[in-house]
């Protein structure tokens, strides 16, 4: 019997209950879970009340990998692979999809939102996008099916803004909040040969970093607004890189920390929010005009561009390892205590025990 951790109401123990996956329906397949990552999404929709697509009970979580165990019709060549499964899952067949805007697709279906989520031992989805994983690729580099569970989003999602941005070699990136999401930023910024600015409030994270594509690490506490731009264009300076035109990979799903980065917007500047909150603030937006510069915002990532950045992990170009740790799946309530409290500093990827 499969068996899943169900979000009840908000700020309450999640509850583990039994169920039976059955068939899956035509295109669908199941997929055994290997992991599941703990985002700041999931926290949001447990703590903060952002609002969920699917009725609650539900079980939480979208960074999913895992091994493909029943297909329906028209999805059997799936059966037995390994794969990630996106973080959000486009329909394919709207006229948004056909032009090539999925993650604008209405509807689309995120688990842990708007179908069940990863949190679970099994896990029903469509098969149309799913991410094929070469385990022996992975053994290459030292990593298990669980570990690139994180690529469905903490990954995917800062390759997605990189893209969008056209981040390219000679490019000075200034990513703000490298928890999670953010190291993932920094990590693809400089795989796309840019020179990259760590931007953070606590050390332990800017000091990760510094082995893993960080030029510059700044911790924000230690200036005002001003002070840090000038910092960075001094940097920029002394490394002949270009003083205006940076691009800016808002991670931190701030109030702070997007007031920080709308302040370091310059001549033809490109915004890219990347984090979530709900809170919200007051920004000049005539900067935009001033500066000839933009704001991107940036819903996850196509499923076609997963191979792109999993490729980055196989090629060693992007490290998993050193900011991953697994748990059991049976300690969910305390891990989301723990993060919640900001007590990990690496992702928890929560781990079933399989019967």
């Amino acid at each position: 019997m499969a068996y899943r951790w169900l979000m009840v109401a908000q700020n309450e123990p999640m509850q583990l209950q039994e169920f039976d996956p059955g068939t899956p329906g035509d295109g669908e397949v199941v997929v055994e879970i290997a992991g599941c990552g703990v985002c700041h999404t999931d926290l949001g929709f447990l703590y903060d009340g952002v609002r969920l697509n699917h009725e609650l009970p539900l079980a939480l979580g979208h960074e999913i990998s895992g091994t493909v165990t029943a297909t329906g019709k028209e999805a059997e060549e799936w059966q037995g692979q390994t794969v990630i499964i996106p973080a959000v899952m486009p329909c394919g067949e709207c006229d948004a999809c056909k032009r090539g805007k999925g993650t604008i697709c209405r509807t689309q279906k995120m688990p842990g939102n708007d179908i069940q989520g990863g949190f679970a031992s099994h896990i029903t989805v469509p098969a149309r996008g799913l991410c094929p994983v070469d385990i022996d690729g992975l053994n290459a580099v030292g990593l298990g099916l669980a570990d690139v569970s994180v690529v469905a989003d903490a990954l995917t999602t800062p390759y997605q803004a990189a893209v969008q941005a056209g981040i390219s070699p000679g490019d000075l990136v200034i990513v703000n909040g490298v928890g999670g999401v953010g190291g993932y930023a920094v990590q693809v910024a400089a795989a796309m040969g840019a020179t990259v600015v760590a931007i953070d409030v606590v050390a332990e994270k800017l000091d990760a970093l510094k082995d893993y594509g960080a030029s510059l690490a700044l911790n924000a506490r230690d200036f005002d607004g001003r002070a840090l731009k000038k910092e960075i264009a001094a940097f920029a300076k002394d490394n002949g890189l270009r003083p205006n035109e940076w691009i800016i990979l808002e991670c931190s799903g701030s109030k702070a920390g997007q007031l920080t980065s709308f302040g370091l917007l310059n001549h033809g500047a490109t915004l890219c929010i990347v984090g979530f909150t709900m809170d919200k603030l007051e920004v000049r937006l005539s900067n935009l005009m001033a500066f000839h510069a933009r704001i991107l915002g940036n819903w996850g990532c196509p499923p076609e561009l997963y191979p792109g950045a999993l490729d980055l992990v196989l090629e060693g170009k992007v490290k998993i390892a050193p900011f991953v740790e697994q748990r059991p799946l049976a300690d969910i309530n305390e891990i989301f205590t723990a993060v919640h409290e900001g007590k990990f500093v690496r992702r928890a990827i929560l781990v079933p025990e399989q019967g």
